[in-house]
């Protein structure tokens, strides 16, 4: 038996309102922030969840350097990747300028985090 259920990411940033609605739109994800604005969730229907906090002095992952870790990063799948590198972009996101391979591009979150858009 499980010792806990539902594990959550939650994501180190400095503004959660601007991530989780960066990533409720690219996900279309319901997007709930707490009154004072330190900490933010996106949910799907089905119950997959991410959330986002508050981090004063935040500094954002080095990539593909390792001064600052990325840590980890996430992989989306698309269906064409041209279409969701204009869609991203139009969120917030920026395109890395180190792009490793062809089945997937990498993008900046507008919090600096490394992300994948991959092709499904």
């Amino acid at each position: 038996m499980a010792i806990a259920q539902f594990p959550v990411a939650v994501l180190d940033c400095p503004d959660p309102r601007v991530l989780a609605e960066f990533y409720g739109a690219l996900l279309d994800w319901t997007v709930e922030v707490d009154d004072d604005g330190s900490w933010a969730e996106i949910k799907a229907d089905y119950g997959q969840m991410f959330c986002f906090q508050r981090v004063e002095e935040y500094a954002a992952p080095q990539w593909p350097g390792q001064e600052r870790p990325q840590q980890f990063h996430l992989d989306v799948n698309v269906d064409d990747l041209d279409e969701a590198e204009k869609a991203v972009v139009e969120l917030g996101a920026t395109k890395h300028e180190t792009q490793p391979g062809t089945t997937f591009r990498v993008f900046l979150d507008p919090a600096g985090h490394p992300f994948c858009l991959c092709v499904s």
